[in-house]
């Protein structure tokens, strides 16, 4: 899911609100620089998880071909399988 930029800040306000609410956390950089932190980090696992749907969509289509087709096939369900399979070889959380 590609989330907008004021979708990440809002996400990364409330993740550094919550830690410090509950005393998770104790800030000891500039709440800005660990803001930006956090925001980076979502930003790199939202591009993680488009490449991995791409190579899925990839190697489904490679499966597809070399099935002719693969016309009975609940294309889907095997995307998402596809998916889950490449997620683990790639230790990667879902």
């Amino acid at each position: 899911m590609r989330l907008k930029d004021d979708q990440i800040d809002r996400m990364a306000e409330k993740v550094l609100a919550d830690l410090t609410a509950a005393d998770l956390i104790v800030l000891k950089k500039e709440r800005g620089v660990i803001l930006a932190g956090i925001k980076e980090a979502v930003k790199a696992d939202i591009i993680v998880e488009e490449v991995l749907e791409r190579d899925a969509a990839l190697l489904l289509e490679q499966t597809l071909r070399s099935m002719r087709g693969g016309e009975d096939i609940d294309k889907h369900r095997m995307l998402r399988m596809i998916k889950e399979k490449l997620a683990k070889d790639r230790k990667i959380v879902l």
